[in-house]
Parts: C-alpha cells; structure tokens; sequence
C-alpha cells in the first residue's frame, strides 16, 4: 500500500532466516563456507543492520530468524558462569574445506592457533550492540527470533563439568540460565526456537528424551525469566527435526504458557523446484490439526547463491499454495549454507560490497512483497523494473528475467535431491556424492508427481503419458535459446552497471541450462547402451558429452568472468575453470568404459522410483 494507507497482509508474518556467523569460536550451521568467514565481522556493524533491516520493512518483511548452534556465549555474561563468555570477534584461522566446520571438535575452536580476533569488543559492548539492533528492528516493525540446533555449547565445553551430554545435569543447568539471561537482557527479542537434532542421542527414552531435555532447559529457562519480568510474553518455535509431534506436545508443548509454533521445512532444501511442494500436507497437516497447532514454513532457498532472480509468476502461486492461517503461523526465507550478509564474489564489486538483499533486490522484494499482496501484478514489477534500470526495456527485462529464472526449478524437479548436501545445481556437485556425473543422472529420478520420467524408467518402460529426458532437455534449451534471443535485444539497447551485471547473470543461467540439456541426453544415450548393447548409442553418448563439455566451458566462461572461487558450505568450490570442468571431461569417459548389461553400483536396474 502507499505510505500512510493500512493494509491487511495476505500472509501475517513474512520473514527471513539467516545462519548468522557470529564468532569461529561458536559458529552456526554450517560456517564452513566462505560467505560465512567473510561476514563475520559485518554483523557486528550497525551499517550492515541500517541497510538490511531497512530493506527487510521496504520489502514488507515484519520477522528475521537468526540461526546459531549456541549465541550465548558469544551474546551474555553469566555471573555463574564466567570463563564462558567469549570477549571481542574472532574468526577461525585454518583453511577452509569441503567438511562441515562442525565436524571440529567443540574444543578445538577455543585453542588460540585456530581463531584470530578481528574486531576488539568487550562483552559489555557486545550486549549493548545486539540491544539497539533488536530495538532497530522493532521500530521498523520487525519481529526477531533466534533459534539453535542442540546440544553445542562453543565456548563452554570443559568448562563448570559442561560438555554436550544430553544426561549432565551441568549442562541442563547451565543451559536453563543461558535461556534465562538471554530473555531477560534483550527485552526486544520476540521469541526463541529449538532443533533437537543432529547432535542429539535422539532415542534416549523417558527423563532424557530429546523433547523433555528441551523442557528441562529452554522451557524451564523462559519460565524462570518470566518470573522476573512477569508481563514479557516469548514466542517459541519447537522444529520438527529429530522429533515428533506427539513427544514435543507431551514434553513441551502442552507446558508451554506462551504462543507456540513448530516450524517445518515446506519444500526441504529445494525452494526453486515446484510452486506446490507435497511434503507438507503428506505428513503433517492432519497432525496439526489434531493438535490445534500452527506451523511456521522454513523456505530452504540451497540452489541460487550466486545468480539474480526473478519469476513473479513462481512466487505468486508459491505463496497462494501455503496452508490457510491461522494453520500457517509465517514463513522464513533463507539458506543453510549461505550468508546472506554483504556479498564477497562479486569480480567487479561496489565499495562497499552491495548487502546480499540489495544485490537480489527482486528476489527478495517478491517473497517479501508477494507475500504481503499477492494480486500485484506484471505492471508493477516492470514499473520497479523501470525505475532501478533507467532508460532500459522493463518489458523485455521482465520477460527474459522470468524464462532465464524458470531454468533452475525446472533442472531440480527432474534431477531431485532433498537436501542441500546432496546437489548444488550451480555446479552439478553434492558433498555426499561429489561430482554429479551421468550416472547420478541415470540413478535419480524427478520429484514425483510432477508428470516428469527419468532417464531409467524412460529406456526401460517409457510413459507416453510422462515428460521424459529428452523432452525436459528440449525444453532446457528452448529456455536456454528464449532468453539469449532477450539478452541480445536488451544489450542494443541502455545498459547500466548493474543492469549490465543482471544480464549477465541471466546469461549465466541459459549457458547452464545449455548445459544440462546436453547432459541429460548424453547420459540417456549411456543408458541406452548398457541397457540394449548397440555400439551406435555409445557412440551417440560420447558425442554428446563431448558437446556437454563445450557447453560447460560456455557456462563457466561466464561464471567465472563475474564471480570468484569461493566455498559453498553444504556443497564444494565453485572452481568452474579447474575442477567442475575436469568433472564434465569425466563423463565422456564414463561413456567410452560403458559395459552392456553392467551397471554401477548407484545405479538402480529397475524403473521404480527412489525417492
């Protein structure tokens, strides 16, 4: 609405979720990637917080969500617990790598050869930063919430007999007065929210199960801080994540005084797949009602960190397919392997570097604003498409922004992974399986429902009635081709600095789609071979991985003339001139050693889907 017009939102709470990087001595989940070691020191600086919460309110954004695996020590001194409070920011100083900062042992994050300090802070200043940002954002008419996965204890471990067991009474008391203190020194702060797993033993059994342990420090906690502030209501989100509905009402829930919520992930870690992921109302929906309960839906955004977005047309039918309030509690948008601080990729940056919300304007002003007021129409985002780039086509920019940005959902919804350790669709690449060669294309199916078959199912039993490979890579090109005809009409025409780099990106994403359209058809054409035996489609299959290595040297020519190698957490390097490239020549090996009747291991021999 214009300024000084009330409106009514169509969704109430729309938020962000940002793994915040606190400090290397107690990171979040996961802080092994570049955007993480690079931001730590940009969110202690009230700059940052200026731009980013401003943007949040301009977006129609009211809640921030901010994810660590143990705030408190870097964020409070406890009078019982002393030695645990961790003064100043430091940053870790060992190399990054493909592992999960978490797979360090706690202590080791604490000897002095691991971190160096960046910022001198003492605690007291520490708090008094982390009070004016809560204030801030409550002016601006945004909700903060933090919300920890469980048990860490960065900064405490060793320390009063604490350590991360789920039965040491130590911890459940030092815990509870971590809660305690918390709520009572930031009054601004809206709510807390709780992960029971993945360091949990989550099948310990009554006193010590997971939920009741959550009770026992979280509940109780807040319970003790009320007692001293008796007016303060602290809203709660209980994740189901290593827990179930049942125990966490039995345990916490049916305890609990003030609102409470569970959070769910809606779409896993695909946000950029279907406009109506099935995942929620398949398993939890007649659970929420049995209980009366709401949900909030975690938007797991793991694919797009580099590339500017926009498809109106996505996010539109995305929000309008959420549960109903008050069943929807709010969403939060955001990544788990990805800092959405200020950018540190970019080869040609502003100074200072863009914030992340600023450089994905429209991404981020869509979720927010389409959320808020879903009947916005095309005419609106051309005329913002207008204003931000001056003198340019909004109508060609609109049409080739929202093909270039359908290439994405379309390659994760044939090729689906759950979750953001098993696929980078930037770089064909997954912590768990490594380079997603064209046997990972063989043994994956498509999100199924979808009306898609995979390449398997295709040669063995193929659906008339089903889109198959060579149909989704046809289409992949037919996207491809659409907004490389835009882009060259846009290029005739005005173009800016940063509408120079948006093209770009665009660009990015049709090189990749050229890409993958070859590669599902040379791993077809591999399949065909082992399956029948006819020398003719291997020498199909060679022949069209040989062109998917072209196609790859395509895409990373632009990648890389406009970002720097950098760590993706949940995923690998983005080297597309070095190793991804190397990866894609491997596949036209896998080709020529292709066996009749012999089938690797990950594949499966039959057309029955695996997810």
């Amino acid at each position: 609405p214009a300024a000084g017009v009330e409106g009514v939102p169509f969704i109430r709470n729309r938020g962000l979720k940002m793994n915040i990087p606190l400090d290397g001595r107690c990171p979040s989940y996961d802080d092994s990637g570049t955007s993480a070691r690079r931001n730590v020191e940009t969110v202690w600086t009230r700059e940052f917080w200026v731009g980013f919460l401003d943007r949040m309110a301009e977006h129609r954004y009211n809640t921030l969500t901010l994810w660590s695996n143990h705030p408190f020590s870097a964020m409070l001194e406890l009078e019982d617990y002393p030695e645990v409070a961790l003064h100043d920011v430091a940053v870790q100083t060992f190399e990054l790598d493909d592992q999960m900062l978490l797979q360090y042992k706690q202590g080791e994050l604490q000897k002095p050869e691991n971190y160096r300090v960046v910022r001198k802070m003492p605690m007291s200043e520490k708090v008094e930063f982390w009070r004016w940002v809560m204030r801030y954002a409550r002016e601006r008419g945004i909700d903060i919430y933090f919300i920890t996965w469980n048990i860490w204890v960065h900064g405490a471990e060793g320390k009063y007999g604490i350590d991360a067991s789920q039965t040491n009474q130590a911890t459940i008391d030092y815990m509870r007065e971590c809660v305690k203190q918390f709520v009572l020194t930031y009054p601004d702060l809206k709510g807390l929210g709780v992960t029971c797993g993945e360091h949990m033993q989550n099948k310990l059994e009554g006193d010590n199960r997971v939920e009741n342990w959550m009770w026992k420090t979280y509940g109780q906690g807040i319970l003790e801080a009320k007692k001293e502030q008796p007016g303060r209501e602290v809203h709660f989100i209980h994740r189901i994540w290593y827990s179930g509905l049942q125990p966490m009402v039995d345990d916490f829930i049916s305890k609990y005084p003030d609102p409470i919520a569970v959070g769910f992930k809606y779409a896993k870690a695909r946000l950029y797949s279907v406009p109506d992921p099935p995942f929620y109302r398949n398993t939890l929906d007649w659970q929420l009602k049995k209980h009366k309960l709401s949900c909030w839906m975690n938007l797991r955004n793991d694919d797009i960190f580099h590339y500017r977005w926009s498809d109106p047309d996505y996010v539109r039918e995305f929000v309008r397919n959420l549960p109903e309030e008050p069943m929807l509690a709010g969403f939060h948008m955001g990544s788990d392997g990805y800092v959405w601080g200020r950018e540190f990729a970019d080869k040609d940056p502003d100074t200072p570097r863009q914030l992340e919300i600023d450089k994905h304007w429209m991404r981020f002003l869509l979720w927010g604003r389409l959320g808020y007021e879903p009947g916005l129409g095309r005419d609106r985002f051309e005329a913002l498409m207008a204003d931000r780039f001056p003198g340019s086509d909004a109508k060609r920019t609109y049409d080739t922004w929202r093909t270039a940005s359908r290439i994405v959902p379309l390659i994760n919804t044939w090729h689906w992974r759950d979750w953001d350790h098993m696929w980078s669709v930037e770089n064909a690449m997954s912590k768990k399986d490594g380079y997603h060669s064209v046997n990972h294309f063989i043994e994956f199916n498509p999100l199924q429902g979808r009306g898609m078959q995979g390449i398997d199912g295709f040669i063995r039993e193929p659906d008339a009635g089903a889109r198959g490979p060579l149909v989704i890579a046809d289409e992949l090109d037919a996207l491809a081709a659409e907004t490389l005809g835009g882009l060259e009409e846009l290029r005739r025409g005005e173009v800016g600095r940063e509408l120079g780099k948006t093209l770009s990106d665009m660009e990015a994403f049709a090189r990749l789609a050229r890409y993958y359209a070859m590669k599902i058809r040379g791993s077809t054409a591999v399949h065909r071979f082992r399956v029948h035996g006819d020398e003719k489609d291997r020498g199909e299959a060679i022949a069209l991985l040989e062109k998917a290595v072209e196609r790859w040297k395509e895409y990373a020519a632009v990648a890389s003339s406009l970002y720097e190698v950098q760590l993706l957490a949940r995923t690998s390097y983005t080297d597309w001139n070095g190793r991804l490239l190397q990866f894609a020549r491997e596949d036209v090996e896998i080709a020529r050693e292709a066996k009749h009747g012999e089938f690797p291991e990950t594949v499966v021999g039959s057309a029955l889907p695996k997810e």
